[in-house]
C-alpha cells in the first residue's frame, strides 16, 4: 500500500489550531460582560426583520423548571447583524431599548464578500463569547448558539444549565419546525421531511441498543444544530474552537469536539423552534433540505439513504471498535492477537492502518473518525452496500430494533447476556 489512508486527517487538536481557528480577531462587543454573566448567547443574522422581535423575546423571558424568572444579569445575548438589507439591526437596538434589563448586545457590520457567510460569522460570534467568559475568569462558563429565525423555549437557559452541571461539555438541543409553516408545506414535502426525522431517530434508538454512548444515555436525539447547542468555554478551546468552514459549521464543530473527547448530550429538555421556510440564508442547511424533497415530491421520487443492515453493521463494528479500545487504554489484559485482525476485516481497513489509528488516536471519537476517514478513502466499505429508498430503511430499521430489543428483554438477557450477543 502507497503511503497511509489516515495521512489526510487532520488535526484539530487545540495546540494545532490555537493559532488559526482561536487566533485574535478585533473585539466585537466594546462594552464588558456583568461580573455575573455565566453564559454568553450568540445569534447570527442577516435580513430576519420578521422573525427577530421572537427570536429576541424569546431569549428576554426565560423561567427555570419552577416557574421563576431566570436572573437576565446571568446571561448576555450578541446579535451579529451582518450583511443586511432590512431593518434587522434597528430592530435588535430598538428592542434593546425597551429591554435594559437584557444584556443584549447588537453589532451591525458588513463584512467582505470572502467572509460574508455563516461559517465565518458564527465562528466570529463563537470566538468573541470565548474572549468575554475568559476576561471574567470564567473558562467554566457556557457558550450557547441559537439564530435569528428561531424561538428558543422559556426553559432554554436553565435545560442548558441543568444539562452541563450534570457533566456535559456540550449539549444539543431539541430543535423542531414552526408548526404553522410546517403545516403549510405540500403534502409530499411534510411526509417527506417527517420521514426524515423518523429515519435519523430510529438510528439512534438502534445505536443505543448496539452501541450506547456510556454518557449520552436514552431519551436522547441526533441533532446537534446552529440553531440549538451550547458548549463550556474550556471544551470549545480544547476542541480547537469552530473549524472555518462555508457550511455546515454545527457539523464540522461537532465532530471537533468528539475527538477532543467531550462528553456530549443530546437532551430533549432544550428546545428550540426554528423556521421551515424553503429558501435559507445558507446552503445545506435545513431550508435547502426542504427543498430537496420538495423536488422529490414533484418527481414522485424517493430519498435513497443507507440500508438498514449496513446501519446496524456499522454500529456493530463501531461497538466491537470501542470495546478493542477500552482494552487497549485500561488495565485490562491485552487483547488477543488475532483481534486486530477481525476487527480490520469487519471495518474494512488495513490492518497496519487499524494498528497505526489506534496508536495515534489520543480519545476514542478520534480513533472513529480517523477508522471513517480511512474507510472513505479506501472505499471497501461501501462496496459492500447499496442505498436503498427511505422507506424500505425505516421497515427495516424497525424490524431490526423490534429484534434486537426483543433479544434484550429476554431474562437474563436484559443487560449482560445483551452485551455478549454482539461480542468479537
Amino acid at each position: 500500500m502507497q503511503g497511509s489512508c489516515l495521512a489526510a486527517i487532520p488535526d484539530v487538536s487545540s495546540a494545532k489550531l490555537g493559532c488559526d481557528v482561536l487566533r485574535p480577531t478585533p473585539v466585537l462587543v466594546a462594552t464588558p460582560p456583568l461580573p455575573q454573566t455565566q453564559i454568553s448567547v450568540i445569534v447570527p443574522v442577516r435580513n430576519e426583520a420578521e422573525t427577530l422581535p421572537k427570536t429576541l423575546l424569546a431569549l428576554a423571558n426565560q423561567i427555570d423548571f419552577e416557574g421563576n424568572a431566570v436572573d437576565t444579569s446571568g446571561y448576555e445575548v450578541i446579535v451579529f447583524a451582518n450583511n443586511c438589507t432590512d431593518s434587522s439591526a434597528a430592530i435588535a437596538r430598538h428592542f434593546a431599548q425597551q429591554h435594559p434589563e437584557l444584556q443584549l448586545h447588537v453589532i451591525e457590520q458588513t463584512l467582505p464578500e470572502g467572509e460574508a457567510y455563516i461559517g465565518r460569522v458564527r465562528q466570529m460570534l463563537m470566538n468573541e463569547a470565548s474572549r468575554r467568559l475568559l476576561s471574567l475568569g470564567r473558562p467554566s462558563g457556557i457558550m450557547a448558539s441559537t439564530d435569528g429565525d428561531s424561538r428558543v423555549e422559556r426553559h432554554w437557559i436553565a435545560a442548558i444549565c441543568h444539562e452541563i452541571a450534570c457533566g456535559a461539555d456540550a449539549v444539543g438541543g431539541r430543535t423542531v419546525t414552526d408548526q404553522a409553516e410546517r403545516a403549510a408545506l405540500d403534502k409530499a414535502t411534510k411526509t417527506a421531511y417527517l420521514r426524515f426525522v423518523g429515519y435519523r431517530y430510529l438510528i439512534k434508538q438502534l445505536e443505543s441498543c448496539l452501541d450506547p454512548d456510556p454518557f449520552d444515555r436514552s431519551p436522547r436525539h441526533y441533532q446537534f444544530f446552529g440553531a440549538n447547542f451550547a458548549v463550556t468555554q474550556q471544551m470549545y478551546a480544547q476542541a480547537g474552537g469552530m473549524p472555518l468552514v462555508h457550511t455546515s459549521e454545527d457539523v464540522a464543530f461537532h465532530r471537533a469536539i468528539v475527538k477532543a473527547g467531550a462528553k456530549v448530550r443530546h437532551s430533549a429538555l432544550m428546545r428550540v423552534t426554528t423556521s421551515a421556510r424553503r429558501q435559507g440564508r445558507a446552503t445545506l442547511g435545513l431550508a435547502d433540505r426542504l427543498s430537496q424533497f420538495q423536488t422529490l415530491g414533484q418527481r414522485q421520487e424517493s430519498f435513497w439513504v443507507e440500508s438498514a443492515a449496513e446501519v446496524e453493521a456499522k454500529l456493530l463494528a463501531r461497538q466491537h471498535l470501542r470495546r478493542y479500545w477500552l482494552q487497549t487504554t485500561s488495565d485490562r489484559p491485552a487483547p488477543a492477537p488475532h483481534r486486530l485482525g477481525q476487527l480490520a476485516a469487519r471495518l474494512a481497513v488495513p490492518r497496519a492502518e487499524l494498528h497505526r489509528a489506534i496508536e495515534q488516536s489520543l480519545t476514542v471519537g478520534d480513533l472513529f473518525q480517523r477508522v471513517e476517514q480511512c474507510q472513505q478513502t479506501l472505499g471497501l466499505w461501501q462496496q459492500q452496500w447499496a442505498t436503498v429508498p427511505i422507506e424500505v430503511a425505516i421497515a427495516d430499521l424497525r424490524l431490526s430494533l423490534s429484534q434486537w430489543r426483543s433479544r434484550g428483554s429476554r431474562g437474563s438477557r436484559s443487560g449482560g447476556e445483551l452485551r455478549s450477543l454482539v461480542e468479537v
